[in-house]
C-alpha cells in the first residue's frame, strides 16, 4: 500500500505497521535486546538518528514523543490555540535538536514504560484521528494551522511512517548482531 490518503487507509496503515512493529519486538532475542545499537561502521547510516538511539527504548520513547507533538498540537488548535508542532525554540531545520532532547529527557525510562507509553499514545492518536472525517483530514486548506499540507499527513508520519523507520532500525539491528 502507498502512502495514506485515506481515512480508512491511514488507521489500516498505522494499525497494520503498529502490529508488526510490535510482532518485530516481540521476536528480538536477549542478545539483541541487551547489544547496543551501534552503526557506526556502516557510512551509508549519516542520519543523526543513527548515532542517537542506543536501544529498544531510545526508538520507542522517540515515537511515543513525535505521539505526544501531534496530540497536543491538534488539541491546542482545534480549541483555538495558534500552536505550531514542532514547539518552540525548535523548527524543522533544528527539529534534529529536539529529538535529542526527547532522547535525553528518557535516559532513565525502562524499557517496560517506554512500552506501555507507546502503546498509550498509540491508540490516543488512532481515537484521535478516528474523530475527524475524511475530508477533515486528507482534505488541504480545511485547517489553517496545518499549512499546505493535510492533517491527515501528519497522522501518517506520526504512526505507519514512523513505525516502517523503527521496524528499518529494528532490523539492521538484528543484523548487526548476527554478524
Amino acid at each position: 500500500m502507498g502512502r495514506p490518503t485515506t481515512k480508512t487507509d491511514l488507521i489500516i496503515a498505522a494499525t497494520t505497521n503498529y502490529e508488526k512493529m510490535n510482532t518485530l519486538i516481540s521476536e528480538l532475542t536477549e542478545n539483541e535486546l541487551s547489544t547496543p545499537f551501534d552503526f557506526s561502521d556502516d557510512e551509508k547510516k549519516k542520519e543523526a538518528h543513527w548515532k542517537r538511539d542506543k536501544n529498544l527504548r531510545d526508538i520507542l520513547i522517540h515515537l511515543y514523543e513525535w505521539h505526544q507533538l501531534l496530540l497536543n498540537w491538534v488539541e491546542a488548535n482545534t480549541n483555538g490555540i495558534n500552536k505550531p508542532f514542532i514547539p518552540e525554540p525548535y523548527n524543522w531545520k533544528t527539529y534534529g535538536d529536539m529529538n535529542v532532547e526527547f532522547w535525553k529527557k528518557h535516559q532513565n525510562t525502562t524499557l517496560e514504560d517506554a512500552k506501555s507509553m507507546l502503546q498509550k499514545s498509540h491508540a490516543e492518536v488512532i481515537k484521535l484521528a478516528e474523530n475527524f472525517s475524511n475530508e477533515e483530514l486528507f482534505s488541504k486548506g480545511v485547517y489553517k494551522w496545518v499549512g499546505g499540507s493535510t492533517l491527515g499527513s501528519y497522522f501518517v508520519s506520526v504512526t505507519a511512517s514512523h513505525y516502517d523507520w523503527a521496524m528499518k532500525k529494528l532490523k539492521a539491528h538484528r543484523k548487526k548482531c548476527m554478524k
